[in-house]
């Protein structure tokens, strides 16, 4: 049976079709949504449509000339030199760090990127959470990940009855309370800290359906671990460990929503991990970390630089886990070529298909280590 669309949507999704033959991802969920958009604007001027193909569409910065151009095309019927999507060799990911983080809920206005001003793509691509639906399973991790966690042993140590070394200091103040007699010699062992964790969470439009859970998690990990860095990987690499941090977890989410500009978009890991690597302060955050990566491993970019930046995380964390909502079959082989080429480098590779399942993952990773 076929579906024939009204003449006044029909204009829209091909316009869909252009950007993808243009070389833009736009998924059909994201037409979909540009259409809808567009009948609840109930559009007065052309300006309408732009804003909502701007943001349910959402090109990157650096697709914004070649977008304005297609639209223009498109809709105005217009010839136009127009800059291919990709066409730039030297075309680098960019790179975002979350600055100063409010105390308050954030109202949705600008957000900026390093290196560049705020771009109204980055406003419109704002994601607002769902209501919470793992309450019980959050709780429960909650209370329980703080002694399950990775630990490693400290620099600093602590007394005890029996240790590594001895405590001369209690053992001469024992003594002096002897009047210099020495009965026994206290002994001392090392403490016990967490490690830091690093959490990468995907944020493609392929990992769509389970962004809104895994900022949940990431927020109620940051609330037991002692030490926790969060990036999004995607079209671009973005740092929202300040955001998550926020006590408040609405507070926190859609202040992390503000920042990510790249929600639903595509995929370029091999190119994000790498742009992660390339500054050291974030490459220090691996060095001896549990190293967290939340996704399907879906790579439109070249595989051989995820296995690169792969190999190189592997070498510096204490354990490698590659979670996925893929692994909810207990028969799933990983198929893509990305997927086969890093599990070399991988620890553990688990299912992430729910939060009750992720929760649990984590938990165990100190079992399995």
């Amino acid at each position: 049976m076929s579906t024939t669309l009204p003449a006044a949507s029909a204009i829209l999704v091909t316009f869909a079709t252009v950007l993808r033959n243009a070389g833009f991802a736009v998924s059909p969920e994201q037409t979909m949504l540009f259409v809808e958009s567009v009948g609840l604007l109930g559009p007065r001027a052309m300006s309408d449509i732009y804003r909502a193909a701007r943001s349910t569409l959402a090109p990157t910065p650096d697709q914004l000339e070649a977008f304005d151009a297609l639209f223009q095309q498109h809709f105005y019927d217009a010839t136009l030199s127009i800059p291919m999507a990709g066409d730039d060799d030297d075309d680098d990911l960019t790179i975002q760090e979350s600055r100063d983080v409010p105390s308050e809920l954030p109202e949705v206005t600008e957000t900026s990127e390093s290196g560049g001003d705020a771009t109204a793509a980055e406003v419109l691509s704002v994601r607002e959470f769902d209501a919470m639906t793992e309450v019980d399973a959050l709780r429960h991790f909650r209370r329980r990940a703080g002694a399950q966690l990775p630990v490693r042993r400290s620099r600093r140590f602590k007394s005890a009855s029996r240790g590594t070394r001895y405590d001369l200091k209690r053992s001469l103040k024992d003594a002096v309370s002897r009047d210099g007699e020495v009965l026994s010699l206290s002994a001392q062992k090392s403490k016990q800290r967490q490690r830091q964790i690093l959490l990468l969470i995907d944020v493609s439009g392929s990992m769509k359906e389970f962004t809104d859970s895994y900022f949940r998690f990431a927020h109620t990990l940051g609330r037991v671990c002692d030490r926790l860095e969060v990036f999004t990987i995607g079209t671009r690499l973005t740092r929202v460990s300040r955001a998550i941090r926020l006590r408040n977890q609405q507070q926190a989410l859609v202040a992390a929503s503000n920042v990510v500009a790249d929600f639903d978009g595509g995929t370029r890991l091999g190119d994000a991990l790498t742009a992660f690597l390339g500054v050291p302060r974030f490459a220090g955050f691996t060095r001896g970390s549990v190293v967290l990566v939340l996704s399907d491993g879906f790579e439109r970019g070249e595989h051989e630089r995820l296995v690169g930046a792969m190999q190189r995380i592997s070498k510096l964390a204490w354990r490698t886990v590659w979670l996925t909502p893929l692994a909810a079959d207990p028969e799933y082989v990983p198929e893509t070529q990305a997927l086969q080429a890093i599990l070399p480098f991988v620890d553990e590779f688990a299912d992430a298909s729910s939060v009750q399942r992720l929760c649990r993952e984590v938990m165990d990773i100190a079992k399995a280590a």
